[in-house]
């Protein structure tokens, strides 16, 4: 019988791909003292039941490391023995963090988190990072908004982008996207697809992939500025030289209880107020007061996210099914997003409920996501999912297709509709701007 002196610490760790690999890079490759028996993964379907490559996994794992759904952690604590399990989400309400740790507890291992500042990789570069509160709470256009600064100032910059690995591990190992053909070549997820594409078009270089270490070097070799664009509310992979983080009052409160976002919060330099045009202004004076309790030395923005359509004439009084981005209405936890706000600015006779319409993986999602409202999240996870998201578009009975995801489904969907577009872009109305804050910061570059 084996026992703590005689043997490796015995790890599982628990996450939805992105998140977990990194935590297993930077703490776990090739570190003699533990064995990192599995994965589990939840959240986004079709990513368990891999393996982690043994190209990716390091020396002490030949054969690479199995990832399980999260289902089974009751059996593969007892059938590995497992000491600890180390929870590497990037998107969780406190109480779902709690309801995992006692489980984890209660099956006979120690529950974890990882160090913040463990995990993060340090640049020979200047890094800004972008992260949220929670997901959908406006990250993109703060990215967006950065990037344009520093075209306009001349400055030498590649994006990074928090990890989407669900394809095949081995080919994403380190990814660079500079044209929209790339985002094919990757064969590239709607998810994928929706962070890339609008900084593509931009004229931006995009970096994303398994490996950030690897990534970190290559990206090093042709900027001067490296922008980290976060993924859901989770932490930057690099130590950031400038913090910035987005709340989102259409969700008082959240800022506070949600994992890692509070940890975002609390560490940011500076912290964005966004969408203060679309909510009760005293849903924003409470987000203020919650952020300048947690964090008083943080410099506080307050912006607009400005929405505007390019065929307003396809909108008014006609039936319209509205598409939002995916993670903002399902984990995020937004009934609806910018397209229902557009649809509604524009002058829609009805919003079509798609519900009724919805097929295979995209009616379990509202099975399981049961807060979204009558608007048709655009989950692509996987070229099935794909096709069953375009056949719940084709069958909704409307008269055209309103998309308030920033990638353009109908370059890679057959929609049988007309197609609008919704584009949404971030504006300060308060002082100082991000102008401001870049034109110091770039003193020392």
């Amino acid at each position: 019988m084996d026992t703590q002196s005689n043997r490796r610490k015995r790890i599982i760790i628990m996450g939805a791909a992105g998140r977990d690999f990194h935590n297993f890079n930077v703490l776990f490759r090739d570190n003699p003292e533990y064995e990192v028996v599995a994965f589990t993964a939840a959240q986004i379907p079709n990513i368990d039941d891999r393996i982690y490559p043994p190209e990716l996994a390091g020396k002490i794992y030949p054969n690479g490391i199995p990832i399980y759904p999260e289902s089974q952690i009751k059996e593969l604590i007892e059938k590995y023995n497992v000491d600890e399990v180390l929870l590497s989400y990037s998107d969780l309400r406190y109480d779902e963090v709690m309801e995992k740790g006692s489980r984890v507890t209660a099956y006979g291992a120690h529950f974890s988190l990882a160090s913040v500042h463990k995990t993060m990789l340090k640049s020979e570069k200047k890094v800004i990072a972008v992260t949220a509160s929670r997901t959908g709470a406006g990250k993109s256009t703060v990215s967006r908004r950065i990037t344009s600064i520093l075209r306009e100032k001349n400055v030498k910059y590649v994006v990074v982008r928090h990890p989407m690995p669900y394809g095949d591990l081995r080919r994403m190992v380190v990814q660079r996207f500079a044209t929209l053909e790339d985002l094919d070549r990757y064969e590239c997820t709607i998810e994928e697809r929706e962070e890339y594409e609008p900084h593509i078009l931009s004229g931006s270089v995009v970096y994303a992939g398994v490996d950030y270490e690897k990534i970190l070097r290559e990206a090093e070799k042709e900027a001067d500025v490296i922008l980290w664009d976060g993924g859901n509310n989770d932490w930057p992979f690099y130590k950031p030289d400038l913090w910035i983080t987005v709340v989102d009052p259409t969700r008082p409160g959240d800022e506070l209880k949600s994992y890692p976002g509070y940890i975002n919060v609390l560490l940011a330099d500076v912290i964005i107020i966004n969408k203060v045009n679309i909510v009760d202004p005293k849903n924003v004076e409470i987000v203020e007061n919650n952020v300048r309790r947690t964090n008083n030395k943080a410099i506080v923005i307050k912006a607009v996210s400005e929405i505007t359509v390019d065929n307003p004439s396809y909108i008014m009084n006609k039936r319209v099914l509205v598409v939002e981005d995916g993670p903002t209405v399902t984990h995020g936890s937004l009934g609806t997003a910018a397209g229902y706000e557009a649809a509604k600015k524009y002058g829609a006779a009805e919003i079509v409920d798609p519900r009724p319409y919805a097929v295979g993986s995209i009616k379990e999602a509202y099975m399981k996501y049961s807060h979204i409202g009558p608007v048709l999240p655009a989950l692509g996870y996987g070229e099935r999912q794909m096709k069953e998201l375009e056949e719940t578009i084709n069958k909704t009975p409307a008269d055209v297709v309103l998309l308030g995801t920033p990638s353009n489904l109908a370059r890679f969907l057959k929609i049988n509709k007309p197609v609008a577009r919704v584009n949404f872009e971030l504006k300060e109305v308060s002082k100082p701007t991000l102008d401001d804050i870049l034109e110091e910061f770039l003193k020392e570059v």
